[in-house]
């Protein structure tokens, strides 16, 4: 494992003091572009997914104005807009976005140096950002599942096997940094909640990724002889359409649940009583693991016919029994995510004499939690065939409901973690907004989905959601507008804990120094606890924990 960072220092050894401003440009280019510090690898997962989230959202309102009887799209061209969606919900957004925020934050939580194999990380980058470009270039050109080139369908399959691996590759260094590069004193009992939530998704990453490289290998193979056993890029959301599936990204949303147990500590500053519940809340939301490797996009309930009735035309043993593989794989998640809830909730006393402290992680956090839990009902509901909900826009509004409320959580992280990433802190007043802004236009991209899953298709559900997407896209653009503006208008030199926080990041300067601290911290036990803003050499194990 190496954490050498080739500086800017280091980079620009041989421009000369008196280069011109293009040579300094170029110098400070390579240095992002060959870093290995692990904000700069976080903050360009972070800049690519909200790239993504932003195209992402163009693709949804072209969709919108179709359904809404408006536009006058040939079916050809929607085919390939569907799976620009759904890889732009996916591998474009929600992917990028959550593990841009576990790369940049959770090595300064652990009180590490570094990330482990932070050139990993910087690879798995380049390979997810290659992968995506080279999958939006495929589909331009007749590419994708249902695709008529047959050079531009190797593509879209080969760039997504790139995406895999580069995925597989940040997720190894993600969870190899939970478990070897924590501070002396902090077991894995004291870890941080929201590095806990990474770890989980790091090795579901780590499970995950490498299923969906041997199927995408098999497809690009049979495309390539004959498409006669897995049936080509036809094939494609038979066999890796569950890697688009609510339940896939039910997995890629455990950040948000971590983002949120970070908050709740700091409404009224008071310390999280059983962590191990917690811990096991974020383990049970890492079942959505276990329900993706069996490649199964559905896990049905298949009673058609019987209209909910357990003495219909199957009897009630084998219908019992029917439930199991539903019930492990939608209810257990469903499960932990509502532990976490309610744990947090638990902490929602008013203490005599503290003020409600709401940070953004807190507020984002329980918003994008909630939607995200919408989501995964409806995943749940999905499932049982005699609903009637299969083969309907309900899926889509169910994954959109989970990518959406992770954006949110993304958005509240970047504004928690501002101070450490760019040096500013962002008022309250001006951040809070945008979680209201963000859940209505999640609601209204995705509820109408679900109500027309139960009724039919008609024009005002699509005008509602094409409401909400482009709702979604003001959201971001201010968000983004807010911090550029606070970054270019800031020194730089932000307060190093606004929050009073209770974890190692805010026990060092802000922004956080290239090694993120000049001493290594130690986590102790000792009372009373020590002022993190004073000596971050002894941090009290509660102090170092949320």
């Amino acid at each position: 494992m190496t954490t050498i960072d080739p500086t800017a220092e280091v980079i620009a050894s041989g421009v000369e003091a008196g280069d011109s401003a293009l040579g300094r440009l170029l110098a400070a280019a390579a240095d992002w572009l060959t870093s290995a510090d692990h904000k700069k690898i976080g903050r360009l997962f972070l800049g690519g997914g909200l790239l993504g989230l932003l195209g992402t959202v163009a693709i949804n309102v072209i969709l919108g104005i179709e359904r809404s009887g408006i536009g006058n799209i040939n079916d050809g061209a929607m085919a390939q807009i569907l799976d620009a969606q759904r890889v732009g919900l996916v591998f474009g957004t929600l992917l990028p976005l959550a593990i841009g925020l576990c790369v940049a934050v959770v090595p300064m939580q652990l009180g590490a140096r570094s990330l482990a194999f932070p050139r990993l990380a910087a690879a798995g980058f380049w390979m997810w950002a290659g992968g995506l470009t080279f999958s939006m270039i495929a589909l331009v050109n007749n590419g994708g599942g249902l695709g008529g080139d047959p050079d531009m369908v190797d593509l879209f399959l080969g760039a997504h096997g790139l995406m895999a691996i580069g995925l597989a590759a940040t997720g190894v260094s993600i969870a190899t940094s939970v478990l070897t590069t924590r501070a002396p004193g902090m077991s894995m009992r004291r870890v941080p909640f929201f590095a806990m939530s990474a770890l989980v998704m790091g090795l579901g990453l780590v499970l995950l990724m490498p299923v969906l490289l041997g199927t995408l290998t098999y497809l690009f193979v049979d495309h390539r002889n004959g498409r006669q056993a897995f049936g080509g890029n036809t094939g494609l959301y038979d066999w890796a359409g569950w890697i688009f599936s609510p339940g896939a990204a039910m997995l890629f949303a455990l950040p948000v649940a971590g983002l949120l147990a970070e908050g709740a500590p700091l409404l009224f500053k008071q310390r999280t009583p059983a962590r191990g519940v917690v811990f096991a809340g974020f383990g049970l939301m890492g079942v959505a693991a276990l329900g993706s490797v069996t490649q199964q996009a559905v896990h049905n309930v298949p009673w058609y016919g019987s209209d909910l009735n357990f003495g219909g035309s199957y009897e009630v043993r084998e219908n019992l029994f029917d439930l199991v593989p539903w019930a492990m794989f939608n209810l257990l998640p469903l499960l932990g995510l509502t532990i976490v809830l309610l744990m947090v909730l638990l902490q929602a006393k008013p203490v005599k004499g503290a003020r409600p402290n709401v940070t953004p992680a807190l507020a984002f956090g329980f918003l994008g939690l909630g939607m995200v839990m919408v989501g995964m009902i409806g995943t749940a509901l999905f499932a049982i065939e005699d609903l009637g909900l299969q083969g309907t826009v309900f899926a889509e509004g169910a994954l959109i409901y989970v990518v959406y409320g992770t954006v949110l959580a993304a958005l509240g992280g970047m504004a928690y973690w501002a101070p450490k990433l760019w040096g500013v802190n962002l008022p309250a007043t001006k951040v809070l907004p945008f979680a209201g802004l963000g859940v209505l236009a999640t609601v209204l991209a995705s509820l109408p989905s679900y109500v027309a899953g139960f009724d039919e298709p008609r024009d005002i559900y699509a005008i509602l959601v094409l409401v909400g997407h482009v709702l979604m896209a003001l959201t971001a653009l201010g968000f983004i507008g807010l911090l550029v503006t606070s970054v270019m208008s800031s020194e730089g030199d932000a307060e190093a804990d606004p929050y009073d926080g209770q974890t190692l990041e805010w026990a060092t300067a802000s922004p956080a120094p290239a090694n993120n601290f000049v001493d290594p911290p130690t986590v102790m036990s000792a009372e009373p606890l020590v002022d993190s803003k004073q000596n971050y050499g002894q941090i009290d194990s509660e102090k170092g924990d949320s």
